[in-house]
């Protein structure tokens, strides 16, 4: 009787370094099924946290990953589960359970567009990966909404509404032109700006610093102000990114006509 080789490399051992990204993104999982499971249990703010801790394990997973050089294919397919979970299902979920329902028919349709148009952004930036061709300084922009970002901003009335109350940002109508105005965002070519592509000049490292404790404060005295500032910051970003990446365009052809005339 024949056995079976195991191939050589199939043996390796991975260190415990490699596993961290894809533990940090299960816990982003495990984070957003908790907000379904508070949503469904109408405690609205744990719902909320829950989304916003997913969020930050996401940047931190992601970061970890490039840090420790241990980007795969794997990692890649599970923080692409794990956004579909925590950005798309438990968002539609909670607005669902919140206001969305007394819309009826209208309002599911409305949380159905919001998971397919997360489905779609996800295909989309998992097949951009793969592309090279794209110019060097594309690496700052995002081709449309990027899915945390959606999540967060089509919470906002109902971070809003823990500040004022639910007689205004609890409507049914306002909460349904956020959610098709954030979903045909996501599908969109409207280029947004990637955090990841900042670069920080030394002299500003302090301040940077000094900026993120600050935030830290504001978010522990006043958690869901703070959050619904930074979302109605990131919406007057969007404009000003769609105007940095027309510039750096135009810059690069006017280079690339100079090379050529030359």
């Amino acid at each position: 009787m024949k056995h079976r080789r195991i191939p050589a490399e199939r043996l390796k051992e991975l260190p415990v370094a490699r596993l961290i990204p894809n533990i940090v993104t299960l816990l982003g999982l495990c984070a957003g099924i908790t907000a379904i499971k508070f949503a469904l249990s109408d405690n609205w703010q744990g719902a909320a946290a829950a989304i916003v801790a997913a969020s930050l394990l996401d940047v931190l997973d992601g970061g970890m990953a490039r840090l420790l050089g241990a980007n795969s294919k794997l990692g890649a397919e599970l923080d692409s589960l794990s956004d579909m979970v925590s950005f798309g299902v438990a968002p539609a979920v909670l607005l669902y359970t919140w206001v969305m329902h007394d819309a009826g028919t209208f309002g599911w349709a409305l949380i159905l567009l919001f998971c397919i148009c997360c489905a779609l952004r996800l295909a989309r930036f998992n097949t951009a990966l793969d592309d090279e061709d794209g110019p060097r300084w594309s690496y700052r922009y995002f081709t449309g909404v990027p899915t945390p970002a959606g999540a967060g901003v089509v919470m906002l009335p109902l971070a809003l509404s823990f500040n004022f109350g639910t007689e205004f940002f609890g409507h049914v109508a306002l909460n349904s032109a956020v959610i098709i105005f954030i979903s045909l965002m996501m599908v969109g070519r409207l280029p947004t700006y990637s955090w990841k592509g900042i670069r920080v000049a030394h002299r500003f490292v302090v301040p940077v610093m000094l900026g993120v404790c600050l935030l830290a404060a504001c978010l522990v005295g006043s958690p869901w102000m703070t959050l619904s500032i930074i979302g109605v910051l990131y919406l007057a970003s969007l404009p000003l990114s769609c105007l940095s990446y027309r510039r750096c365009a135009a810059r690069a052809a006017a280079e690339a006509e100079t090379v050529a005339a030359e």
